[in-house]
């Protein structure tokens, strides 16, 4: 409940946010309610952010270059393929798919890296 009455005032919710206190009025936080080691807790939530992050980027490229990055990474199923098993079931060579990897990689560092890297203006 209490963290419907944040979200209305604030639109992030940190895992060290405190959300009530136990019987001898200590603090309890978010972290504290899930009962799990917070390191563990923040490199999950931080791997779902990167990954959340990647599909948008995906976007950027094309129907060909989505396929064979999902394929390769498992981004769809979970199970990653290999060029050649990718290259077999689209039909062309092991060597384009390499090209278009490459491609589709490129594409993405340079999106990821753009979007992180400071934006300076003119005053």
């Amino acid at each position: 409940m209490h963290l419907r009455a944040m979200k209305k005032t604030k639109s992030e919710v940190s895992l060290q946010d405190p959300i009530g206190v136990d019987k001898e009025g200590n603090e309890i936080t978010l972290i504290d309610v899930l009962g799990t080691d917070p390191e563990i807790v923040e490199e999950k939530v931080e791997g779902i952010l990167q990954y959340n992050k990647l599909r948008d980027k995906m976007k950027n490229l094309s129907r060909r270059e989505k396929k064979v990055i999902a394929l390769r990474f498992g981004l769809a199923n979970g199970i990653r393929q290999t060029q050649q098993e990718i290259a077999k079931s689209l039909g062309i060579s092991r060597s384009y798919v390499s090209r278009i990897e490459k491609r589709a990689l490129q594409k993405l560092t340079r999106d990821l890296t753009t979007e992180n890297s400071p934006q300076y203006t003119r005053g």
